[in-house]
């Protein structure tokens, strides 16, 4: 491959491998709010558990996803400073409001929840899980806005050789950004809700004691799928009206068949968890012989992930930002070959290792159960060493 292809790849690499970690935390933040709610109002054992377990693995998930996001900061640095020379005033405005939302206030109030178990008011501390969904979405709309303006570059007026930004309205009223953001978010709710059926559906296909705990996650996991599959259905269509006819043409081969993967997949899951998932759902913790059907269905969602970021991506090819600036144009002079596939072999190993750790350590929770967890034990309780961070 030449240098190009090589930066393409290794920004497809590392903003796939980003996503799958994404993707979860938008579908997990949510339900572990309602979860602590719920704690907060009946004060059950049971929903403090629940609150405490899928709390446990959402954040994992989240403490390793953060260092990917780095990587992804890197990138456009690194191999694409055409497009900051060209577009910087105008992209890298939601991106700076995304860094602000991320870096700071989620990941402050994050720590406030992790760490306020038994110190903060039992309110204040409900208020902080809440905080950290609404920062969670309000960071992926911003980086919506931003890939929105390379899909369609509303809002900007070329002065000179550079683009400005003209009118931040029109930024965030793109017509590639208002059907895709609410996709994004049905796809997290639907990889989130798929994690909790296909983790419980373990714990009780191993006869698990927590029969009740992970009878109700399970039933929670099939509503949120089920609102999670409609929502990103109904809106991946409504798409199309804002899409130019030749993104999907025969010069996009890529981009057309990731598409189309996508569309018979998420079909099928729809009808699956809509016509089969849904009305069986208070069946389903009993069924055994669903148990093993449904844990084989929980990586689709992340499938469908990366398939829909490559037919949108791919689609816009050979525009960096369409029919303003081209991808060759975009990328940063006088990188060689070797130094974008040294760069791509460190990012994918790195990448690839914090993905492998994150699904093993989530792995081993699910295994052990909502017994000896670290996320707001008192200090006389048993925790497990191995999954102490």
């Amino acid at each position: 491959m030449d240098v190009l292809d090589l930066a393409r790849t290794q920004f497809a690499v590392t903003g796939s491998l980003h996503f799958l970690f994404v993707v979860l935390t938008l579908g997990l933040a949510p339900l572990v709010a309602i979860m602590h709610t719920r704690w907060a109002r009946s004060g059950q054992p049971l929903h403090e558990g629940m609150t405490r377990f899928w709390g446990q693995v959402y954040v994992i998930n989240y403490a390793l996803g953060i260092v990917t996001g780095l990587v992804m900061e890197f990138q456009f640095g690194l191999a694409w400073s055409g497009l900051t020379d060209y577009a910087g005033d105008v992209f890298g405005a939601p991106l700076a409001m995304e860094t602000l939302l991320a870096f700071f206030l989620e990941s402050t109030f994050l720590g406030l929840w992790i760490f306020g178990w038994g110190r903060l008011p039992r309110w204040a501390h409900v208020a902080c899980i809440w905080v950290v969904t609404l920062t969670a979405y309000a960071s992926a709309f911003f980086i919506m806005v931003a890939n929105s303006f390379l899909q369609n570059p509303a809002g900007a007026v070329a002065d000179g050789e550079r683009l400005r930004l003209a009118d931040f309205g029109a930024l965030l009223a793109n017509k590639a950004l208002i059907f895709s953001f609410p996709h994004v978010i049905g796809a997290g709710l639907f990889t989130g809700g798929m994690v909790l059926v296909g983790a419980s559906a373990y714990r009780l296909w191993r006869r698990a004691p927590e029969t009740e705990f992970f009878g109700r996650s399970l039933r929670t996991g099939v509503l949120t799928a089920a609102v999670g599959i409609f929502v990103t259905m109904a809106f991946g269509y409504a798409q199309f009206g804002g899409v130019t006819e030749d993104k999907f043409g025969a010069h996009n081969p890529v981009a057309a068949t990731a598409l189309g993967f996508m569309i018979e997949i998420g079909q099928l899951l729809a009808l699956v968890v809509l016509l089969v998932m849904l009305p069986l759902i208070r069946v389903l913790p009993r069924a055994r012989w669903a148990h093993p059907i449904l844990m084989l269905m929980t990586p689709l969602p992340f499938v469908l992930s990366i398939l829909g970021w490559v037919a949108r991506e791919v689609g816009r090819q050979p525009w960096m930002i369409w029919e303003r600036l081209s991808v060759a144009d975009a990328m940063t002079p006088g990188l060689t070959s070797g130094m974008v596939t040294g760069s791509l072999a460190a990012f994918t190993a790195v990448l690839g290792l914090l993905a492998v750790v994150d699904y093993v350590l989530i792995a081993k929770v699910i295994r052990r159960g909502p017994r000896g967890l670290d996320l707001g034990a008192a200090a006389d309780e048993p925790r497990s060493p191995a999954l102490t961070f």
